[in-house]
């Protein structure tokens, strides 16, 4: 994280993010359809950004392989056991090797 203001792109995003509620999951693909944007990449570097964790909930987002992903730049140690507790306490539960236990957490579309 930086000590920049968040881009009129990341804050959007950020907005987005925000819609989805605690308990739920979305992939990089299925927030960057909410903001308009192709790039799951473009995605993934707005919240490795995000100045605003876990207020803006960055920890609510996963690949589209419905693992655990990264989490604050990081896709190993503590930063994945921070995101791996910040989700439990939300009942989103991911097995030992990182999987997504119950796809009814995912969501398909961000809330309006």
């Amino acid at each position: 994280m930086t000590d920049r203001e968040p881009t009129v792109f990341e804050s959007g995003v950020y907005e987005a993010l925000c819609r989805v509620p605690a308990g739920k999951v979305v992939t990089y693909k299925t927030l960057g359809q909410a903001v308009g944007c192709r790039s799951a990449q473009a995605i993934g570097n707005a919240m490795r950004r995000n100045p605003f964790a876990p207020e803006v909930p960055c920890h609510r987002v996963i690949p589209a392989t419905l693992k655990i992903g990264g989490f604050l730049g990081e896709v190993i140690g503590s930063s994945i056991d921070k995101k791996r507790d910040l989700l439990e306490a939300e009942g989103v539960a991911f097995d030992t090797q990182g999987n997504l236990m119950d796809k009814a957490c995912l969501l398909d579309e961000v809330p309006e």
